[in-house]
């Protein structure tokens, strides 16, 4: 099992930027979430980046990283004609799901670690004061178990999402308006119920907030895993 699945990583990885269209493009979306959280918002918010809740900013590169590759698991495999030589292989179907889910977790979660310690080195460079400033624990913390989390919620979703899609492109609509839909909804939420929510929310700290989304991201990304291999069934695709 084990060996089959690093066969389907070995084998994703390598069209990881090749399948999902240019170059160019690529490097594009890699470029813009990196360089925002890397150097854009570390450079304005100076010394506080490293211990306020605004360093979770670096959560939207899995996010949008993620949220553009996933949708290509399986529904590029359908546009492509590739989708049943893959199922027709001796490859095992959790080794198929759950080789393509790591990609797409492991890619978004790596290049989230390299900005956060760009991150880091933008804002000793820029706000040097003679001793290096490092990430206070909980911010530490909150970004690397967070943003393997939302990595893992975003894959999930996309990928059951690809499972039913005839193509690339509307896999990615959905899953981006999927996405945008919760933010949107709580801002208006927010806006109007400001005061309640704050004098609710007055009492828990930093730290207990993240704890709280590690609990629902970590029950959210077992809901979704086993919906996923719930759905998963070769003979359905292939016949679809």
């Amino acid at each position: 099992m084990i060996g089959d699945m690093l066969t389907m990583i070995w084998k994703e990885r390598k069209s990881l930027f090749v399948s999902r269209g240019s170059r160019l493009r690529a490097m594009v979306n890699l470029f813009i979430p990196v360089l925002l959280v890397a150097i854009y918002i570390p450079w304005n918010e100076g010394r506080d980046w490293v211990s306020s809740p605004v360093a979770l900013s670096a959560l939207i590169v899995p996010v949008l990283l993620v949220g553009t590759t996933v949708p290509d698991s399986f529904a590029g495999e359908r546009e492509r004609h590739t989708l049943s030589t893959l199922l027709a292989s001796r490859l095992p179907d959790r080794a198929v799901l759950f080789g393509k889910l790591a990609v797409a977790v492991g890619y978004g979660w790596l290049v989230t670690l390299i900005a956060i310690l760009l991150g880091l080195v933008t804002v000793n460079a820029a706000h040097w004061e003679g001793h290096v400033l490092l990430y206070s624990p909980t911010v530490a913390v909150a970004d690397v178990v967070l943003s393997f989390l939302v990595a893992t919620f975003v894959a999930g979703i996309g990928i059951l999402i690809s499972l039913r899609s005839s193509t690339v492109q509307a896999a990615q609509q959905l899953l981006m308006t999927i996405l945008l839909i919760p933010p949107l909804v709580l801002a208006v939420i927010f806006s109007v119920f400001h005061r309640q929510i704050g004098n609710t929310l007055g009492g828990i700290d930093f730290m207990q907030a993240v704890l709280i989304a590690m609990g629902v991201l970590m029950a959210a990304d077992m809901v979704l895993l086993l919906a996923i291999m719930a759905r998963f069934r070769r003979a359905r695709l292939i016949l679809g």
